[in-house]
């Protein structure tokens, strides 16, 4: 027993308690209810790509440390992609690390930038790990809230202006997310060049999380910020294999940036995890190089499902925001008379057998996003079918 009074838990984390995916996710085995809340696919991807992992760990590739970098043929994979997708060439040896997932890269990044007192501006709502590794660098989040449009309902937007409002003398850095994660909305050529105007007009780094890179849908166009005009060389864009190729639990995730900026980024990293997955960056090494046709086949399995569970939410009454991109859909529950996002979804798993996400926990501003539950279609279709009909039931 200590004597002191003090909490155990560092006051920068006092706000953060155990996760809301935990939370739901027990939920879902407790009750048996179909789990639409966290972000994971129940079926695994390509047999190619898992054949590759078993035949690493079978000749000894990555059983023990590999490189703290990463090994040399999934960062020499990671450049080739970058520059066959969008034309950024990055040197393997200098411009690339790989990390575990891109919850590490995320945290190494903003601790490596981010200096106590510094304030970062996100885009709200926001994927829970920014708020904490904003909090544990000592920096100061600074919400720039993604609102549904006034004309269009059917999807998220950015207010430039309210993002230049937000950006002061203390800001240190930019952190963006497209595709967006929990909206769907992925951000459209002339918003990115406003936001690449910005950074360079006044001095920001950014950091872009682009894990779901490859889920666009309709008309919408991934596009990298690092690609526009003064964003090479201050920009680090973050991506994954989990998203891409359903191996979630591999956690191999990737930074691209100039030298400096992965060095920075790397001298963080090495007293995180130091190194991770082994055998699992020969087979990502592998995964990256399949053919367009795998992206393609991807990209129409997903969008075949978000239509399921789009098409299905709106008959059950929620109010639907079409997502533009990721494998989530947004909703409204107010037009089913609900109002709190947290109690409707504590009492679905009861209610209804199908567990969901309240995006309050991605706001600062509770309040800003009560109304509104996330749901994911990275699920077998007849897993959707089975959970649209549990849901009518409401």
């Amino acid at each position: 027993m200590t004597s002191s009074a003090r909490p155990h838990l560092n006051r920068r984390l006092a706000e953060f308690g155990t996760t809301i995916f935990a939370e739901m996710s027990a939920l879902a085995v407790a009750t048996g209810a179909i789990n639409l809340g966290q972000g994971f696919p129940d079926t695994d991807g390509p047999e190619e790509v898992r054949e590759a992992a078993v035949r690493a760990l079978r000749e000894g590739r990555g059983n023990q440390y590999p490189p703290g970098p990463g090994i040399p043929e999934l960062r020499t994979a990671i450049a080739v992609h970058q520059q066959r997708r969008y034309g950024l060439s990055y040197d393997p040896d200098t411009e690339v690390l790989v990390t575990a997932g891109a919850t590490e890269a995320i945290a190494a990044a903003l601790l490596a930038l981010v200096e106590p007192g510094d304030e970062v501006v996100a885009l709200e709502p926001y994927y829970d790990s920014y708020a904490a590794s904003i909090a544990m660098a000592g920096g100061t989040r600074v919400p720039v809230t993604l609102r549904p449009h006034v004309e269009e309902r059917a999807s998220f937007r950015l207010d430039l202006d309210e993002l230049r409002s937000a950006v002061t003398g203390r800001t240190r850095l930019l952190l963006i997310n497209t595709p967006h994660n929990p909206t769907g909305t992925v951000l459209t050529r002339a918003e990115l060049a406003a936001i690449a105007e910005l950074a360079v007009e006044r001095d920001l780094l950014v950091v872009t999380d682009e894990v779901y890179e490859h889920l666009v849908f309709d008309d919408a166009e991934h596009l990298p910020l690092a690609a526009f005009p003064g964003m090479r060389e201050r920009t680090v864009t973050i991506g994954s294999a989990g998203k891409t190729f359903s191996f979630t639990g591999w956690k191999v995730g990737w930074v691209t940036a100039s030298p400096e900026l992965t060095a920075a980024v790397r001298s963080v990293k090495q007293f995180l995890t130091y190194v991770s997955s082994g055998p699992f960056q020969y087979a990502v090494a592998e995964a990256l190089a399949l053919p367009d046709s795998y992206f393609e086949e991807f990209r129409r399995s997903m969008l075949a499902r978000r239509d399921i569970l789009a098409r299905g939410l709106a008959e059950a009454g929620f109010e639907v925001f079409r997502p533009a991109g990721t494998y989530f859909v947004t909703t409204d529950i107010r037009p089913l008379g609900e109002k709190d996002g947290f109690a409707f979804c504590r009492a679905l798993p009861q209610r209804a057998g199908v567990v969901a996400i309240p995006n309050a926990v991605f706001y600062d501003d509770r309040e800003a996003g009560a109304p509104f539950v996330r749901f994911a279609f990275c699920k077998r279709e007849e897993t959707l079918r089975e959970a649209v009909e549990r849901l009518r039931a409401l």
